[in-house]
């Protein structure tokens, strides 16, 4: 994969199970600022940005109360301190989130622009994967992530900045497409860092199992 090393998954993975996982503190709502509609909207609409048509699929199942501790993650401290760091940003970026048909969202306010990070939650791992598959079917550009990069999930980028990836009831997606093509003082493409923050919410994800 392109400006990647296979060596970043196992480098987030171990530093990430030696130093914790934890969610975000007053998110959904809590000691948060309220959502824009345009959040609302992109976590309704799955297709938001990152290649993917609007009208995504739906899942056809219960709606499920409120996020899991597993999907408050992305907007915890461990993908800030990650986005942080990459970027070399002096302050943490503001942040958003919301919960809409079954979706958290985390929405991250930076100078160049918008990075959303969404988890689709679904009753079990076949709803899960079966929605995944429908993403993937309806992206533009939608390249898998194959060999160890994927970490063993099912995976795919898209060519304007996303990285999804499907685990367990969860499908992760990470939306860097309305970032510039490059970024920070080291110039990662927004594919690069979109995948990065993805292996560290896996790894996050793999210490709570």
């Amino acid at each position: 994969m392109n400006n990647r090393s296979l060596a970043l998954p196992s480098l987030a993975f171990a530093s990430l199970l030696l130093f914790g996982c934890a969610p975000a503190a007053g998110t959904n709502g809590e000691n948060a600022p309220a959502a824009s509609s345009a959040t609302a909207s992109a976590a309704a609409d799955p297709g938001h940005g990152d290649g993917h048509q609007h009208g995504s699929p739906s899942l056809a199942s219960p709606t499920i109360d409120g996020p899991s501790d597993a999907a408050l993650m992305v907007c915890g401290d461990q993908p800030m301190e990650r986005l942080t760091s990459i970027l070399d940003l002096e302050q943490d970026p503001h942040t958003v989130d919301d919960w809409v048909d079954d979706t958290f969202t985390c929405t991250y306010h930076l100078q160049e622009g918008a990075l959303e990070i969404s988890v689709q939650e679904a009753p079990d791992q076949t709803m899960a994967l079966t929605y995944f598959e429908a993403m993937q079917a309806l992206a533009r550009d939608a390249t898998p992530i194959e060999g160890l990069a994927n970490l063993g999930f099912p995976a795919y980028e898209t060519a304007d900045g996303s990285a999804v990836f499907q685990k367990d009831s969860f499908v992760l997606k990470v939306d860097a497409s309305g970032l510039p093509a490059t970024l920070g003082p080291e110039g990662i493409t927004r594919n690069a860092l979109a995948y990065q923050l993805s292996t560290t919410i896996l790894a996050c994800w793999v210490e709570h199992h």
